[in-house]
């Protein structure tokens, strides 16, 4: 939400797209409150299917949204190529929580590094195998989050490498990589 509205100033209405089916109801409440504070309306549009994309995207358009979020889990992660694609066809800046969004054309993404995460993961896994018993490991937090935006992208909505997110980035793409090109062809990356 605050990267939204350094990006875009006048920003008074965010459309979100949920994914009903994985909906993490802390993140979309942290949202609709933070939106709150700020003035900003926050309608969001359930999707259960892909042919649900073009309408959410209307209503957000009919909406006059200003921007774009997702909140979502799998399903709709496999359709970030063609939210993106909407996106930029609507002139939307939208924000993912994975660096995987900007890499399919998404404007930028903030959240958890996820390699970090499932290597983490890896960890607790081979303390188990070794003996250890999962009741005595220690609960952990993620640690690593990364502010990714796609320049392309940017510069397709008029957007300046001067707003302040842009210097905070931990990474800026100008093309997509090649994994999310695949992706988005349906086509195995060759890296």
């Amino acid at each position: 939400m605050e990267l939204l509205a350094e990006v875009s100033p006048r920003l008074s209405r965010i459309g979100g797209i949920v994914d009903p089916s994985s909906l993490e109801e802390d993140s979309l409440k942290a949202a609709e409150d933070a939106a709150k504070r700020r003035g900003i309306a926050l309608p969001y549009m359930q999707v259960r299917t892909e042919s649900d994309l073009p309408k959410a995207f209307a209503l957000m358009v009919g909406h006059r949204a200003s921007a774009v979020m997702i909140f979502g889990g799998p399903y709709l992660w496999g359709f970030r190529a063609q939210i993106a694609t909407l996106a930029q066809k609507n002139a939307l800046p939208i924000v993912y929580m994975y660096r995987e969004g900007p890499d399919a054309g998404g404007l930028m993404s903030y959240g958890t590094n996820l390699t970090d995460a499932w290597r983490r993961a890896a960890i607790y896994v081979d303390k188990i195998l070794k003996g250890a018993k999962p009741a005595d490991l220690p609960v952990e937090q993620p640690t690593k989050f990364e502010l990714v935006i796609n320049l392309k992208t940017a510069k397709a909505l008029g957007l300046r490498s001067g707003h302040a997110p842009f210097l905070g980035a931990h990474e800026t793409r100008a093309s997509p990589s090649p994994a999310s090109r695949a992706a988005a062809s349906g086509k195995p990356a060759v890296i």
